[in-house]
């Protein structure tokens, strides 16, 4: 009686849009999928969702994830099924049933789980040694910074600068020109 589907990362993509076509047009009733569907799916009358282990996804991915349901106005349910022990991540669930404007999730987001490392490769945590600002409440320092930069980049970088960078943060630019 009701017709389910799969679709994940590793499925070919034909079988993958086989399967979004058939959910599309009702052919299949229910669609088990990964996150694989968090971005660039549209079926208008998708309007109900199950997100297991919440817990385990950040602010955003949570609200990309429910944003593939209830689309063109339509009437939506999402359970997001979660056995968080920490303090952080029920911190993180409690932000996603509470609001659903994406720049205020992105936000408490950046609040919780940190900005990551600026100048390496962790997308999350407070592990940055560049602390000169709050990325929440520092934006006028952040723009006229970006303004003097691009100066910098026009009529070149005054040599005090250059040194004074390579002081602090040395370790971290090795891959760049400064």
């Amino acid at each position: 009686p009701f017709p389910v589907g799969l679709v994940h990362g590793r499925l070919p993509t034909e079988e993958k849009t086989q399967v979004m076509n058939a959910f599309r047009s009702g052919k299949i009733r229910i669609l088990v999928a990964t996150t694989v569907i968090e971005v660039g799916i549209d079926v208008c009358n998708a309007d109900f969702m199950v997100i297991e282990h919440a817990n385990r996804f950040g602010l955003s991915q949570l609200h990309q994830l429910r944003g593939r349901i209830g689309r063109a106005g339509q009437p939506s349910t999402c359970f997001a099924i979660s056995d968080a022990k920490t303090e952080e991540a029920k911190r993180r669930l409690s932000a996603f049933v509470d609001c659903l404007d994406g720049f205020a999730i992105a936000e408490e987001d950046l609040r919780i789980r940190g900005p990551g490392d600026l100048l390496g490769t962790q997308q999350h945590g407070f592990l940055s040694k560049l602390r000169a600002v709050d990325l929440l409440h520092d934006v006028e320092i952040m723009t006229e910074a970006r303004r003097e930069a691009q100066l910098m980049q026009e009529e070149g970088v005054p040599e005090a600068v250059t040194q004074a960078i390579k002081r602090r943060f040395g370790e971290f630019l090795a891959w760049l020109r400064v």
